[in-house]
């Protein structure tokens, strides 16, 4: 049985042939179709500031891929596109030429040492949640049990503010 997959895609390092992050990005994309990941919606490629030490800015997109694959097997299909692309342990929050993250897959709540689904801070992230509205805005996150559309709407609340009367 086919399951849609949601991958969110990171660049903030040039990489030797394909260049720039945005490019890093599409290149990306298309080393997930060549490695049996069918893309059946992107969203744009968007610039944005980076989360801790790292000082580039990162291009980040989402995709929704189709796959019957069991997700352990689409993070070791992942983890060898970013291997490819000249990725290698790096700090958290690093700068990197590629970074794939499996965000969701439909109802399915999974825990494990090196995988879980859905992502434990997509509700977090604006670089996430952003572009990952333009593709699955009604996709529900099945712990939260709220659309993406709401948890992107959540997210961009002001926090700490204090309303005085």
């Amino acid at each position: 049985m086919e399951t849609t997959i949601l991958i969110a895609i990171g660049s903030n390092r040039r990489h030797g042939r394909h260049g720039v992050p945005e490019n890093v990005v599409r290149a990306a994309m298309a080393a997930m179709t060549a490695a049996g990941l069918r893309v059946t919606a992107s969203s744009a490629i968007r610039a944005t500031a980076p989360l801790g030490p790292g000082g580039r800015r990162f291009a980040n997109a989402t995709v929704a891929v189709e796959s019957t694959l069991p997700l352990p097997v689409v993070l070791a299909r992942l983890k060898a596109i970013e291997a490819a692309f000249g990725r290698r342990g790096s700090r958290r929050w690093g700068d990197r030429v590629l970074d794939l993250d499996i965000i969701g897959a439909g109802s399915v709540v999974l825990r494990q040492k090196a995988l879980q689904v859905p992502h434990p801070r997509l509700h977090l992230r604006r670089f996430v949640l952003d572009p990952l509205v333009e593709i699955a805005p009604d996709w529900r996150h099945p712990r939260l049990h709220a659309t993406v559309r709401q948890l992107r709407a959540r997210a961009m609340r002001p926090k700490g503010r204090v309303h005085v009367v």
